[in-house]
């Protein structure tokens, strides 16, 4: 059994796009230390519904690969012990009050929209007005 399927279920019927890129990843760690698995990466290719989330899958696959090098090049002891550095390492979560930035979006402050860019309503006739400084 290879460390893919021991650490992700093979039996999926339906995979979202985090799962898909997290399990793309691993596939390309895999690769690179010897295991092939490219029905497991085709049939993710093949279950994501649009070409942008296929690029994404693509792009992890990547990543995986190539962090998988960097360690193994960095002198990482044994493939286990990069598998265990790049896939099973500690997943972090943050609590949603916890978050730094704060706003609508999730934006800071200094990068939520304005009032300056909002358009005049329609039946506004100020914007051609006389100015004041000109009245008597």
């Amino acid at each position: 059994m290879s460390r893919y399927e021991r650490e992700f279920d093979a039996d999926w019927d339906t995979l979202g796009k985090d799962e898909a890129t997290d399990r793309a990843y691993a596939i390309g760690v895999a690769e690179r230390l010897g295991e092939y698995n490219r029905e497991e990466l085709e049939a993710i290719y093949a279950e994501m519904g649009s070409a942008y989330h296929r690029s994404m899958v693509e792009l992890a696959y990547d990543e995986g690969r190539n962090e998988a090098k960097a360690a193994a090049e960095s002198g990482t002891d044994s493939a286990d012990a990069v598998w265990a550095e790049l896939v099973e390492g500690e997943t972090t979560f943050v609590e949603p009050d916890d978050v730094p930035t704060g706003g609508r979006d999730g934006l800071p402050k200094a990068l939520e929209p304005t009032e300056l860019l909002d358009r005049q309503s329609v039946d506004s006739t100020e914007a051609v007005d006389r100015p004041d400084f000109l009245e008597r």
